[in-house]
């Protein structure tokens, strides 16, 4: 396995800005209860309930309000039953887009999804045109403070990881989708500060995007990401650091 998310890495960072304001506590909750109600409660035997809580914790989400969402998922609490969608389609530069929903209401979800493409120079494909250019890979993201990368790709290794990447500041694991939790637990054994870890879509190659093309996807991504209904983007644009800081200084 090879390669780099740029946006993998953008969405993180602001994620941890969006959590100290509580902003991603409904995309959380969302992603709980439908990971409650489709494995059971149970975390332990739940994997993706238990990588839904790991992240509901890591934002400093109230012990409750994870209770409760669970509870919700499995019938315990009456609750609004959300659907999961993946709406494909494409940005400026011919960037592919992949898009995870969770929606109560798929006919205003998919016509907002489509305004915010049209509106930037995107538009919304059919289903199948561009999820075939991304692995489903899990991640797990490890500080680089205090470890080495001979150490930190040798202990993901001794676990079974797949591979390691610099991910500027932080050193970025891969594994398979279905090992993720377990490589977690099994890092972590090891004292290895964990920061995260998450499925992602992993590009299979890259688009340069520079100029106006650019700025209008940043603003495609930024909106999306914004959007209530929206758990997850991924895309396969590449663009210098320098023009993405001044891009991302005036969104």
């Amino acid at each position: 396995m090879s390669g780099h998310s740029k946006w993998a890495s953008i969405k993180h960072k602001k994620a941890a800005e969006d959590a100290k304001r509580g902003k991603i506590f409904t995309k959380l909750i969302k992603e709980i209860t439908v990971a409650a109600r489709m494995g059971g409660g149970d975390p332990d035997g739940n994997p993706r309930l238990r990588t839904a809580i790991d992240a509901a914790k890591a934002a400093n989400m109230p012990k409750s309000n994870i209770e409760n969402g669970i509870k919700k998922g499995t019938g315990e609490l009456p609750g609004v039953v959300y659907e999961e969608i993946t709406y494909e389609g494409y940005g400026p530069g011919g960037v592919a887009l992949l898009i995870e929903t969770m929606t109560d209401n798929k006919n205003r979800t998919v016509a907002e999804v489509r305004y915010i493409l049209d509106k930037h120079g995107g538009n919304l494909g059919e289903s199948g045109c561009v999820s075939w250019m991304f692995n489903l890979v899990g991640l797990i993201r490890v500080p680089k403070d205090g470890i080495s990368e001979e150490d930190i790709f040798e202990k993901a290794l001794e676990v079974g990881a797949d591979d390691v990447q610099d991910g500027d500041d932080c050193w970025e694991i891969y594994t398979s989708v279905a090992s993720l939790t377990d490589i977690k637990a099994a890092l972590e054994t090891t004292k290895v500060t964990i920061e995260n870890a998450e499925r992602i879509a992993l590009p299979q190659n890259y688009i340069k995007v520079e100029g106006k093309e650019a700025i209008r996807l940043m603003k495609i991504m930024v909106k999306l990401e914004e959007h209530d209904d929206i758990q997850n983007v991924f895309s396969n644009f590449d663009i210098d650091d320098e023009e993405l800081e001044a891009i991302q200084a005036e969104l």
